[in-house]
């Protein structure tokens, strides 16, 4: 409990801000940016206890996965919620749809929606385990939407490939661990 009541202080600290007058333009920004930074938490453990392999720090993580890829889901709602109040009406929003640096949003976004709605075990028991997993990693192509949207709105890719690189470099851990499985196996062969 303790812990979602941290992960949920910035977004009471950002309504707290719109209800005392600051625009949400200037929240849209705060709130894509700390569900992308929630997200690249969720992405990690699972590449690299595949590198390192999984002591404690990594498992007691990786059992927190799930509640951030939920709370980065949850920021990117807020960022949505701050979109269409700053929009002011559907019309514009529809009208900007067709923008690459809307689309890819709200793409990320709708892959964020489908892993955050079967983050459960219910969902896990019903859909099996690699059916549920498969919906999981659509996480890893929600956070190249989200990047995509954050280059094409700002125009300046080091920014944003900066709080992306963890997830670069995790991955590459990933493939150096799995090749030097399958060259051990060669080897044993």
């Amino acid at each position: 409990m303790a812990f979602w009541l941290a992960l949920a202080v910035p977004a009471t600290l950002m309504i707290s801000a719109l209800a005392q007058g600051e625009l949400a333009m200037d929240l849209l920004h705060p709130s894509g940016e700390l569900s992308l930074r929630l997200l690249v938490i969720a992405l990690l453990p699972g590449p690299l206890i595949e590198f390192f392999g999984a002591n404690r720090f990594l498992r007691g993580w990786l059992a927190l996965r799930r509640n951030f890829g939920v709370a980065a889901f949850g920021y990117a709602a807020l960022h949505l919620v701050f979109y269409g109040i700053d929009m002011g009406a559907i019309a514009p929003i529809i009208a900007e749809f067709t923008l690459p640096a809307i689309w890819t949003g709200w793409l990320g976004f709708a892959l964020m929606l489908a892993a955050a709605s079967i983050s459960n075990d219910a969902a896990m028991a019903a859909l099996g385990r690699r059916k549920w997993k498969r919906v999981q990693q659509g996480a890893y192509v929600a956070l190249l939407f989200s990047l995509a949207h954050w280059v094409l709105l700002d125009w300046s890719w080091i920014p944003a490939v900066v709080h992306v690189a963890p997830v670069i470099i995790a991955w590459a851990l990933r493939f150096v661990a799995r090749a030097r499985r399958k060259s051990s196996v060669k080897g044993t062969a």
